[in-house]
């Protein structure tokens, strides 16, 4: 990922939340959801970045159609040897073309090309498509769950893992 491709993966991001979220999350949360000021938060972070966050993107006929972030686990109890899926999105009208499959793919070898053991990440306890996508990968929930707020309202989250190996995903 490039500077230059915030504005596209923010737009991804966006359009991704209201599109796979509809009906899990309030929909006033989502309808505030802002491109602009979201690709200012991708800028942000990206300009303040140390390298230990790694944003990858997927592209066709040069242009971005999906994005992937992992980096290090954000809660202490995991251990150091974990790494964490942050966030993993396609454009709403190229799903189911391989897109995510492939950054899933890629953001695991580079977990374990960088000596981490497992890839965690938190899906929403009701986003069946997600969690089936996960568990096609070789992720299954390990039995941490947590709320997400939107809203004033509390949307369950579960965590999911996955041992990596040197070669990522099979």
């Amino acid at each position: 990922m490039t500077l230059a491709d915030c504005p596209r993966v923010a737009e991804i991001r966006v359009r991704g939340w209201q599109s796979a979220y509809k009906g899990l999350i309030p929909q006033a949360y989502l309808d505030r959801l802002s491109v602009t000021e979201d690709a200012a938060r991708r800028r942000r972070n990206f300009e303040q970045g140390d390298g230990t966050i790694v944003n990858l993107v997927a592209e066709r006929d040069g242009e971005v159609v999906g994005w992937a972030c992992h980096g290090p686990y954000r809660d202490g109890e995991a251990g150091a040897r974990d790494v964490e899926l942050y966030a993993i999105y396609v454009h709403p009208d190229l799903a189911g073309q391989g897109i995510g499959r492939a950054l899933l793919r890629e953001s695991a070898a580079r977990g374990a090309a960088a000596g981490h053991e497992r890839m965690l990440l938190w899906v929403l306890e009701e986003n069946t498509p997600a969690r089936r996508f996960y568990e096609r990968s070789g992720f299954g929930p390990d039995g941490a769950e947590e709320p997400f707020e939107a809203d004033g309202v509390a949307v369950p989250e579960v965590r999911y893992a996955r041992v990596l190996t040197d070669a990522g995903l099979d």
